[in-house]
């Protein structure tokens, strides 16, 4: 099997071209001509330089079977609306009629639990049959993911073969950006970190969201939608469980809410006015507001999705940050 990958450079994208070429599969992988190569260094692969928006990438996907669309824009500050908006949602619609041009026989399309949204009772697990309206989606990347998805639903509606899968919060290795997540293992690491709010995720190894993509390709029903997930674990548990791997202590001090939503307020709204360069964005605190939870059942029971150790999976993120000097 050849497979052209979108967002191969990314993340979740350089695990999934990894785990292709170990099943003995063909990757072709679209990157942008300013995007860092340094994750898919030496690998056996065919790079072609272009955009999601590119009008030509039928003729850049011809001989190739299957679709990986694993590319996005992630950003969480309000001035790159537009740019989320042009990359996550239009580019998802050229890229979706470029693989149907092509004749590929199947697309996995990468969404996120962004695009599904939270529960209104704090703590309660979302499945795939939840669905936030746009309007309670917080920032303009969930309502960029929610919109790109929509984009996929049309494009099944008119008959085109495509699953979704939508990760949580993934944890690993090659997270070369790095992810929030990899920030905040980051700046733990760097003893940058003296308090916490109350807020929680779902976490996974971003190898099994990798095996999640290659398993519903093989086994996804076409039209449905997979949350590619494992452990809920509070913003204290997680880091409690980092103190612990890395012998450092996690911080006592939780927050309140109005605090850091203040401090980004000023930092993103009213800094640059003052010449100032934000770093807080407004909606990344907002988000914290909810606990992510999320029940994955159904992708471990319809696609088998693995379920790894996820003290692994930070074990292996802080060796690979520590071997990249992140700071």
């Amino acid at each position: 099997m050849k497979a052209f990958v979108t967002g191969a450079s990314g993340f979740i994208g350089a695990n999934l071209v990894r785990l292709l070429l170990t099943r003995g599969h063909q990757v072709r992988a679209l990157v942008r001509s300013n995007s860092s190569l340094n994750n898919l260094q030496g690998l056996p692969i065919e790079i072609v330089t272009g955009n999601l928006s590119d009008l030509d990438l039928e003729q850049k996907m011809q001989s190739c079977d299957v679709l990986f669309h694993v590319a996005a824009l992630y950003s969480l500050w309000h001035k790159d609306r537009d740019l989320l908006y042009q990359n996550n949602v239009l580019g998802t619609r050229n890229v979706l009629q470029a693989a149907r041009k092509a004749n590929l026989e199947r697309t996995v399309y990468t969404s996120s639990v962004a695009a599904i949204g939270t529960s209104k009772q704090k703590g309660e697990l979302v499945n795939e049959t939840h669905q936030s309206s746009p309007e309670e989606l917080i920032g303009d990347y969930k309502k960029s993911k929610y919109w790109a998805e929509q984009e996929a639903l049309e494009a099944i509606k008119n008959g085109q073969d495509i699953v979704i899968v939508n990760p949580s919060t993934p944890i690993g290795p090659w997270d070369l950006k790095p992810t929030p997540t990899g920030e905040i293992i980051c700046r733990f690491l760097a003893k940058k970190m003296p308090a916490y709010v109350d807020t929680g995720l779902n976490f996974i190894d971003v190898r099994d969201v990798a095996w999640g993509h290659l398993l519903a390709l093989e086994k996804g029903k076409t039209g449905e939608r997979y949350i590619l997930g494992n452990q809920n674990l509070s913003l204290k548990e997680f880091l409690e469980i980092l103190a612990g791997l890395t012998h450092q202590s996690s911080p006592k001090l939780q927050v309140p809410l109005w605090l850091p939503l203040s401090v980004a307020w000023l930092d993103e709204y009213v800094l640059p006015f003052l010449g100032k360069t934000p770093s807080i964005p407004f909606a990344g605190v907002q988000m914290s507001a909810q606990s992510m939870y999320y029940d994955p059942s159904k992708a471990q029971k319809e696609l088998g999705l693995p379920s790894s150790c996820l003290k692994q999976a930070i074990t292996d993120a802080v060796d690979w940050f520590g071997d990249h000097s992140f700071d």
